[in-house]
């Protein structure tokens, strides 16, 4: 029996005698390395996907903090601009006075230091309003719009001056281009 075991590997090539079993034509240490390359290939895209994944993530949240940030500059833009209108609107009784005052002054008190005085208190406050961004509606002689005015008087009138204010009882104003009173008129009516 030894000697048959001697022929039948006499019968096979040196290569089959040194090679072990291989699978799809490549040896076992072949077949480690396409692994090890396959996995290694399959994780690489693994982590390319998760770089991906988190710099999408990353865009989205720095464009929400964005965004956030707009919006909380414009809500603070609008409560400022809410305080400043409700102040504004307790201070304009405060300049009709003075309007009234300087329609009724007497002409013996004109050119006197007191008048000037006030003729500059007035003008101080207007100063201010305007900085604040307040402007007065300018309405006599203009075409009646209820966007601007508030008609509280109608008066006869010829028809140059139909549709027209004709006395502007209450002076009205604006803020950034806003109405926040408007102008109390009389109007001329055919």
């Amino acid at each position: 029996m030894g000697s048959l075991s001697h022929i039948m590997e006499e019968q096979q090539s040196p290569q089959e005698q040194q090679a072990p079993e291989a699978t799809n034509g490549q040896t076992p240490a072949t077949n480690d390395t396409q692994t090890t390359s396959d996995t290694m290939q399959s994780r690489v895209q693994q982590l390319e996907q998760e770089a991906s994944s988190f710099r999408d993530q990353y865009l989205r949240t720095a464009a929400d903090l964005k965004n956030f940030k707009r919006r909380t500059e414009e809500e603070r833009g609008t409560l400022i601009r809410n305080a400043t209108a409700g102040l504004i609107m307790k201070i304009l009784p405060i300049l009709d006075d003075f309007d009234l005052a300087m329609q009724h002054v007497p002409a013996e008190v004109v050119g006197t230091p007191w008048f000037n005085g006030l003729q500059g208190v007035q003008r101080k406050l207007q100063t201010v309003l305007e900085g604040e961004g307040v402007k007065p509606i300018e309405a006599l002689g203009q075409t009646f719009d209820p966007n601007f005015h508030d008609a509280v008087m109608h008066e006869d009138a010829g028809p140059e001056q139909a549709g027209k204010v004709t006395a502007d009882l209450r002076k009205g104003y604006t803020l950034h281009d806003k109405v926040i009173r408007p102008s109390m008129v009389k109007v001329g009516q055919e």
